[in-house]
């Protein structure tokens, strides 16, 4: 009796399980803000949302890493994050390519504080602030090096920022480069 029951009872469980499914798949589209159900103290889980886009967390609310080394009793500043050294990328030759970016990249390029950086960076100012294109610094000493860079860099936005993590993306070995949407070049 049990076993002829079990293909009727089987069935409608799984279209069960198809519905609750597919209403959570629904429900996570439509990204409603998070409820606590319930808060048994504890340290709040809020901060780690903001890598959840649709948990509507604003970036200020982030978590911060804070380690008895880097804890600071002053606010950090940017010369907080010097050096920066990117191991996987040095001077030289770029092969230009096409590339197959997300429409609506904004254009950035990487450079060092390095003579060939500059001389690029001083040939290709006017092109690159017309592209609103955004330098990342990706070998840079001090705030000092930064700082002399960016007097040569009017109206461009200049981020000290490691470059190891994109040359691998990208394929990259070399620097100075500009990066668009559909292109890699010199």
């Amino acid at each position: 009796m049990i076993a002829r029951l079990r293909p009727m009872l089987i069935r409608p469980l799984i279209t069960l399980f198809t519905l609750i499914m597919t209403a959570t798949a629904v429900h996570a589209q439509v990204k409603s803000p998070l409820t606590v159900v319930a808060d048994d103290g504890g340290q709040p889980a809020r901060p780690y949302y903001v890598a959840i886009g649709a948990a509507q967390v604003d970036e200020e609310d982030g978590f911060v890493v804070a380690t008895p080394d880097t804890v600071l009793d002053r606010p950090a500043t940017e010369a907080d994050m010097l050096p920066v050294v990117s191991e996987r990328l040095s001077i030289g030759p770029v092969v230009p390519r096409a590339l197959d970016l997300p429409p609506g990249t904004t254009p950035f390029f990487l450079i060092g504080t390095d003579p060939d950086s500059v001389r690029w960076l001083k040939q290709r100012r006017e092109r690159l602030v017309e592209l609103r294109a955004v330098g990342m610094v990706v070998n840079v000493a001090t705030a000092e090096d930064l700082a002399a860079l960016r007097e040569r860099a009017p109206g461009l936005e200049l981020r000290p920022i490691p470059g190891d993590d994109l040359a691998e993306r990208l394929s990259l070995t070399h620097y100075p480069v500009l990066i668009t949407p559909t292109r890699l070049e010199q």
